[in-house]
């Protein structure tokens, strides 16, 4: 392999360790991210953990401050709110439009989504509180599976995006102690709604899923506390 061809495919392994450990919450939001200690633990060059921390600060899951480095996105009551209420909205219509347009192929992907979820542990076996990789990816194909009817290209990118920037918070959120709340059940009523071509219900459904959650982590306070990684 040429030296070029080597420093990406090392700066995409880099990028995707970091992202991994971010989205596990093994680097929580606020922490400053150490250059020299990122180039040991992962046994490369200082130019390849820069390239890799400025693509995640691309997708914004890390910042980059002047003169200060990289840190971990902290997080926010107040953006939690906002992208709460941009994610309902975006995806209410890209909803609908799939329940409308939707066919066969649609139904089928569906079921095969929510088969696959419900099927999935949720929690990693060593580390219980926090969600496992399997079932991340597994719940991310399912509100995937919801919308992909929709015909727009556009609200599908949307769509991704936004649930992108959601994942911090939502993998926050399963570190705390959760209310009583069975959310394979409410997968099930989301489902369920959008094959009986309920679109009112199925919107109401994924407004309720969502706001849950970010009710969740507001009322804990976490988001308040300035700096959370750091104690990490």
């Amino acid at each position: 392999m040429a030296p070029t061809q080597r420093a990406k495919t090392l700066a995409e392994e880099v990028h995707q360790r970091i992202r991994a450990d971010i989205l596990a919450g093994r680097l929580l939001p606020g922490r400053r991210l150490k250059l020299a200690l990122l180039c040991e633990a992962h046994g490369v060059s200082l130019s390849i953990v820069r390239e890799a921390l400025t693509r995640l600060a691309a997708e914004k899951l890390v910042r980059a401050q002047p003169q200060q480095g990289f840190t971990v996105t902290a997080l926010s009551a107040a953006e939690l709110r906002d992208l709460t209420f941009v994610r309902i909205s975006i995806e209410s219509v890209a909803l609908r439009r799939s329940i409308e347009l939707g066919g066969v192929e649609w139904e089928a992907g569906l079921l095969a989504a929510h088969h696959r979820l419900a099927n999935t542990p949720v929690h990693t076996s060593d580390e219980p509180k926090r969600l496992s990789e399997a079932y991340a990816e597994a719940h991310a194909l399912f509100h995937e599976a919801l919308t992909a009817a929709c015909g727009s290209p556009w609200l599908c990118d949307l769509q991704r995006s936004l649930y992108d920037n959601s994942e911090l918070y939502r993998r926050l959120s399963y570190l705390l102690t959760p209310r009583r709340r069975n959310k394979g059940a409410e997968h099930r009523s989301l489902m369920d709604a959008a094959l009986a071509r309920d679109a009112d219900r199925a919107v109401a459904l994924l407004t309720g899923h969502y706001e849950s959650t970010t009710h969740t982590l507001i009322e804990s306070g976490i988001l308040e506390r300035p700096n959370i990684g750091d104690a990490a």
